[in-house]
This record gives C-alpha cells, structure tokens and sequence, in this order.
C-alpha cells in the first residue's frame, strides 16, 4: 500500500533519488496530517469542558477523548475543510469548510449503540438557525437520561424516566440555598470541602452547587443555620422551557413533563397541542414541508393527521441540573447529532490554581469517565 499517495509511482527499474531535505519534511507533515485527520474523523476526538453543567462528574478544565468508535463514526457533511478546525478558521476567522460539496446522513458500523446514561458529546441542535451543517455545530456534552421510546418526567428536582427512579451521577451536584448566622463563610473552608462553585446573595444567604456529601460537612460549619435544595414549586413557571408553550406545557426544571422521546418507526396521532413537540423533528431535523391549519396538517403537500419517525431522538440533561443549559431547554437530540461517546479525561487542568503543580488535577489523569 502506497501510503505517500500523492507522490507519482516509479518504475522499479529506475534509480532512486534521494529526497532533499524540505521534501522529505513535507512529506511527513502530509502524513501527518492525514493520519491525524483520519483518526479525529472517525476514531477518537479531543473536546474540552468549557462550563460547570457536568460537574462535579466533568469539571471545567477537563481534557478529554471522545470515542467516535462506539456508536460508529459519521461520514462527514462536510467533506471539505480546513484541517482540525471545526467550524471557525484559527486566528483569521470565517468558515473554516466549504459547502460545496455536501453529503447527507451515514453512520459506519459501532460497537455499540447510545445507552441510557452514558455521557455523550453532540452537535447542538438549535444552530440550526444560524444555519450549519450539522456537522459543524458547536460541540455539547451531556448525560443521555433518555433513549428512543422512553417517557421522562421530573418531580421535584428528581428525574423519572418510564414512571421509575432514574440513576443518579454520585458526583452530580444540585442548587441550594445556604443561610448563615451573619458571619461570612471563609473561602478557605469551602475549598477544603471541595465546595467550588458557589455565590453570595445578599442578607446571610449564599448560593451553592453541591454534592450529596457536601450537605453534612457544611452543616458543620459554626455559622450555617440552614440548607435548603432550591427547588423550584410545581406551577411556578421561571424559565421558558421546551416546547416553549406555557399554556399547555406550564413546566419548570424541577417539574418538567411527561415527555415522551420519539423513537424511528413509530407513528403518532397530530395535534394542535403535540405538534410544539414535534414541529422542529418534522420540519428541520427529517427535511420536511410542514404546513398548519388548525388540527389539519399538510406534510410535504399532502393532507395528514399523523406522522412516522425517521430516525432516533435522545434526552440530554447536566448532571449539575441547576446549572445546565439541556433538553429542557432546546428539546430532543436527533441521532444524527450524536458525535460520540466521552471516554477517558486525560488531562485537567485547575485555571484558578496559583503554581504550575497545582494546576495540573493529578488525580483526575487517565480516569474513565462514567
């Protein structure tokens, strides 16, 4: 197999001649780069943590691998783009990929399939507005509660899905509301909690994000009177949340649903209620013409009072729930969306730490991310 296959092929008979030395550095940087291309396509990816909406399961700073293996590489939208770019060309800006040519939805064979729980990193579905391709939209990372065909409900901060208790991350962390007696909460202590992402409110109340282990070690502390999860009451409607109809869906992130997550194959019955839920499924994600009057719907120029899934859809959520911008708020991942699954972290990186030592999470290197 010819490896430097875009060097012209010599006659055996011919004498070699030998490379200088700028050839034979650009044909190993070449090389380089289309093996490194081709395993970022459709092996393994590097992604980074950007935000708290995983912690303290992913913390921010977290380096990680993400295998395109275990649910199957796709084959690329957008064959034609700058090399390890994603959307955005480095330093100078614009797009970093041509629309030219354009290729529609394939997926080579996996180990696996997406299963309920495992944290996978996407394309984020509402970018579809800007517009991308979808394989060039920003990259999100989320726990996968939802698998096609379930029903998912939330009562009181507790997630649900079809009417049974769902796992809880053991380091994800939940909102509360910490009182004190009038004195402030040394920063020093908190740190040694490991209680990092936290805020004052004003009139002896603080504002935290914890782990079920934290809540005793806190009450601990000399000067807290009490500490309340803030969960938001059933009715009481803060945020507009997916599908973004207040009046039929009245629903906050402690009390969302039912929601049934559509699954390929299967038909439902439209309404002019349902169709807020499947509006963007009809007519983005599976490429449809979707027309409205009333209980009357018309797909792709034809009358209809149903619709049959094309693909599979997923339910994303944080397991930091308070601080997690997911489906509640944008609604289901399409199956085409799914990049792949988080492996390992490999390296982690601790931006407030004040020497070089300390910035670097030792203990979090090599770990596999559950």
């Amino acid at each position: 197999m010819n490896l430097f296959f875009w060097q012209k092929k010599k006659n055996d008979n011919e004498p070699v001649k030998k490379k200088s030395k700028t050839r034979e550095w650009v044909d190993a940087i070449v090389f380089a780069v289309v093996a490194a291309t081709l395993i970022r396509t459709f092996l393994v990816e590097a992604y980074t943590i950007p935000t708290p909406s995983m912690e303290k399961t992913l913390l921010v700073g977290d380096f990680l691998f993400v295998s395109k293996i275990s649910y199957g590489a796709r084959i690329p939208n957008t064959p034609i783009a700058f090399p390890f770019a994603h959307h955005t060309m480095p330093i100078i800006g614009g797009k970093a990929y041509s629309e030219i040519v354009q290729w529609g939805y394939h997926r080579l064979p996996g180990l696996g399939h997406v299963e309920r729980n495992d944290v996978v990193v996407f394309n984020y579905p509402p970018e579809y507005k800007i517009p991308r391709p979808v394989d060039k939209r920003e990259n999100y990372i989320k726990r996968c509660v939802g698998i096609p065909g379930d029903t998912l409900e939330v009562k009181e901060s507790v997630l649900f899905i079809n009417n049974k208790e769902a796992y809880k991350a053991p380091h994800g962390e939940m909102e509360y509301v910490v009182e004190t007696n009038g004195s402030e909460i040394n920063p020093d202590d908190l740190n040694d909690a490991g209680i990092t992402d936290y805020g004052a409110m004003g009139n002896n109340l603080y504002e935290m994000f914890l782990e079920p282990q934290h809540i005793p070690a806190i009450k601990e502390f000399g000067n807290i009177k009490s500490v309340v999860a803030a969960v938001r009451p059933k009715g009481t409607i803060s945020e507009v949340l997916f599908p973004y109809d207040t009046n039929h869906f009245p629903w906050n992130v402690d009390n969302y649903g039912k929601i049934w997550i559509p699954k390929k194959g299967v038909t439902v019955k439209l309404d002019s209620i349902n169709i807020k839920l499947y509006h963007d499924i009809i007519a983005v994600y599976e490429g449809n013409t979707l027309e409205q009057n009333g209980n009357k719907f018309i797909i792709n120029g034809k009358e209809t009072d149903s619709y049959t899934f094309k693909m599979d859809y997923y339910w994303m959520m944080g397991d930091n729930r308070h601080n997690s911008a997911d489906s509640r708020f944008w609604g289901f991942v399409p199956e085409d969306h799914i990049v792949g699954k988080a492996w390992m972290v490999w390296l982690s990186l601790d931006y407030n730490a004040n020497n070089l030592f300390k910035k670097i999470r030792w203990s979090r290197l090599f770990n596999l991310i559950h």
